[in-house]
Parts: structure tokens; sequence; C-alpha cells
């Protein structure tokens, strides 16, 4: 198990740290980059953003890549293109050359995630998906951490120019620790064709039940954690640098905590029999708590609503977790792909739509108003709601139709008729007509 963990697992983990840290470092260096380049609120939506749209983009070919030809040689190659796009990005001089470097470095981390989850699916017990994944989604977490206090550092010594270029040696060191270190390991999903494979997987109900959900809450708060946190901390909450630095470290811990928080809690949950898709609503409408704490903006500090946001950032320990159940292992990592679609692509239309919203109002000394920011997450707040109705709806709906058929089986004389037993009890699992499974 150690070997496993050592030779499997980490060289895995070390991916997925790198591409958190490249997901969050802009939120640490936007204000240098609009000084430096005279960006605006827009301009860096736009160039933070178009990582979330580039991963978007590569989610389903990647999904299928990492199928055919296994998560060590994939993983291994994108992140030479990071390391190259990390290096771009540190000697770039105008907002053309930082917008393809920045695509760059989306293209190299975007299997990170899901090649973390094959490795996984693959070499673990399935009973052990989703806190394994919980721990997974923990060490790469860290990354977030590291873009705050850590990164600090680094910046005041060599600047942000340095620290990318640190960061592409460290990519492609990356690289060849995965590729000489990991074990092959092949399955059946080589002869799989792709075409049938996507359809059966965008043509699954339960998909598109998690999905919109999912998307629009770990999407929200990848694009809020990763880039607009620090804007609102300064224009709102009025920190300074180091009170602001301060709270993302707390807010990063707060991610990488959470990921094994939800992966125990998962894993729990799972033991005791129940559904891990109850505990994934729930974890949606603490962040809808927690973003309406934020709109309303009561007079004390916003870290704990904050913090929230930084563990549903984490949540997908509980999602991929939920997805792998509902398919086998040769399509896990194209069906996690295909909800990371929806999951990046939210991202870059929270994270771009948010500046875009910022700028309707005249900014005063480089901050623009509380309302502003108000207006920007109520946006979001209501398209979650609707989700979160969608997604625990046929729990809400269930005691209706039962009452519905239990009133019309009565007869008039009050007596329940056989016809009752035409409804089949709540506790009864009913199988789908989309489910590999003999009747």
């Amino acid at each position: 198990m150690w070997r496993l963990i050592s030779c499997v697992f980490l060289p895995f983990a070390a991916g997925y740290y790198l591409s958190y840290l490249f997901r969050t470092i802009n939120t640490l260096i936007s204000g240098r980059l609009a000084s430096d380049l005279q960006l605006g609120a827009a301009d860096l939506g736009l160039l933070t953003s178009v990582y979330f749209l580039v991963v978007t983009a590569v989610q389903i070919p990647v999904g299928m890549l990492l199928d055919r030809f296994g998560p060590r040689r994939v993983q291994s190659a994108l992140l030479v293109i990071a390391a190259a796009g990390a290096a771009l990005f540190g000697i770039s001089t105008g907002f053309l050359s930082l917008m393809i470097a920045r695509a760059m470095i989306g293209v190299g981390v975007a299997a990170a995630l899901m090649a973390g989850l094959k490795i996984i699916v693959l070499w673990f017990p399935r009973e052990r998906v989703a806190l394994i994944n919980g721990f997974m989604i923990m060490l790469g977490a860290l990354g977030a951490v590291t873009a705050t206090a850590p990164a600090e550092m680094l910046l005041d010594w060599i600047g942000w120019r340095g620290l990318f270029e640190v960061l592409g040696a460290v990519s492609a060191a990356a690289a060849v620790l995965i590729y000489l270190v990991v074990p092959e390991r092949t399955t059946a999903s080589q002869t799989n064709r792709g075409a049938a494979a996507l359809r059966t997987i965008y043509s699954d109900a339960r998909f598109w039940r998690i999905a919109p959900l999912s998307a629009t809450c770990i999407g929200s708060a990848w694009a809020l954690q990763s880039l607009w946190a620090a804007p609102w901390l300064s224009d709102v909450e009025g920190l300074d640098r180091t009170s602001l630095v301060t709270q993302l470290f707390v807010m990063a811990l707060a991610l990488s905590f959470g990921a094994l928080l939800l992966g125990l809690l998962a894993d729990l949950v799972r033991g005791r029999g129940s559904k891990m898709e109850q505990l994934f609503a729930i974890v949606g409408a603490l962040f809808v708590v927690a973003e309406l704490t934020l709109i309303v903006h009561p007079p004390w500090s916003s870290l704990l609503p904050w913090c929230v946001v930084s563990v549903v950032g984490s949540a997908t320990a509980l999602s991929y977790a939920i997805i792998g159940d509902y398919f086998p292992a040769e399509l896990v990592a194209r069906a996690n792909g295909g909800l990371n679609v929806l999951h990046f692509g939210w991202a870059f239309i929270v994270q771009y739509g948010i500046g875009l919203i910022l700028e309707r109002w005249p900014a005063q000394d480089g901050h623009y108003p509380a309302l502003a920011y108000q207006t920007a997450f109520s946006v979001i707040v209501v398209l979650q709601l609707a989700a979160l109705l969608w997604f625990i709806g046929p729990w809400l709906l269930r005691p209706l139709i039962w009452n519905t058929g239990t009133s019309i089986a009565r007869g008039r004389t009050g007596k329940v008729r056989s016809a009752q037993s035409a409804v089949p009890p709540t506790e009864i699992s009913i199988l789908e007509a989309n489910e590999s499974v003999e009747w």
C-alpha cells in the first residue's frame, strides 16, 4: 500500500497541486498585473477565466485520451505544455501574450484532476474511492494555500515574472516524475468507442440531475476564490494587503481540509447505506446561505462565509464519487470529463461575467462599490437555487406522489383497495430503463 501511495497517488497529487496553484495564483497577483499592464476588471476577468474556457474545451478529448492511453502518458505530456505556458507568462509584456500563456497553462493542467481520479479508480478499491478522492483534492488544494502567503513572500523577492519561471521548472519536473515513476495499467476501455461512450454518459438522466447543481456550485466557488475574493475583500471589506493575504490563506486552508472532511463524510455516509446525493444537496444549500450572507454584508467579519465558499470548491470529492457510481470504470474518466465541461465552463462564465457586471459601475480609486458585487453575486445565487430545486425535486415530490396514489386507491368506503399495491413503497429501489442490469 505504501508503494502504491508513493508511486501512484502522490505523483498525480503533485500534478493536481500545480493545477490548483495555477488556477488561484491570479487572485494574488491581480493587483500587480493591473498596475503593470493597465488592466481593467473585465480584462482581469477574461485573462484569468481563459484558463477555465480552455480547460472546458479540452475536457472531452482529454477524457478520451485518458481512457485510451492511460493517465501516466497523458498527464506527463500535458504538464510539459503547462511548463512552457508558465515560462511564456513570465516573459510576457502584453495582454495577448499573457492570454496565450494562460491558455497554454490551462491545456497543460486540464487532465490533472481527471488523471488523478482515473488512477484512483484503476488502482484502489471502489468502496474507498470517495475517501481517496478527498485526500487527492485536499493535497491538490494545498496549491491554493501556496498561492497565498508563501507566494506573497516569493513575489516580494523575485516578482510575479520570476514566480512563473519557477512554476514552469517545477511543472517540467513533475512531468518527468510521473512518466518515470508511475507504473502503467491498461483497461478494457481501449476498445471502447468514444462516441458511443459519450452518448451513454450524456443520455443518462442521473447525470443531468446532478450536473446543474454541481456546475453552478463548484464552478462558482472556483471562480470566486481564484479571482474575485481578493477584490471583494479589498473593495467591500476594506482590508489592507497583509489582512487580505491572511484571509486568503485561511480560505485556502479551508479548501484543503474541506476536501478531506467531505471525503470522510462521504465514506461515512456510504458505510451507513445512505446516499451521497443527500450530503451533496446539503453542501449546495450551505453555499447559497454563505453567498446570501456576503450579499447582505452584515457588520462582522466575512471570513466564515468565504470559508464555506472555499469548502464548496472541494465538493468535487462528492460529485465525482457519485458519478463514479453511475458508470463503469472504463467510462469514469469520460464521465468526469463531461461533468468537468460544465464545472469549468460555468467558472469561465461567472469569472468573466462578474468583471463585466462590475464595470457597469464607475471605479473610485481603483475600487468598485459594494452594490456592484451584490448585483453580480445575486445573479449567481438565483441560478444556484434553481439548480438546487431541480436536484432535490424528486425527493420533494415523492410524498405528494405517494399521497396521490393512496387517494386514488381508496374507495367510497374510505378503505384502501388492492389497487394500492401498484404504488411501490419508497424504500424499494426502482430500476431505471438505462441501468445495465437484468430485470
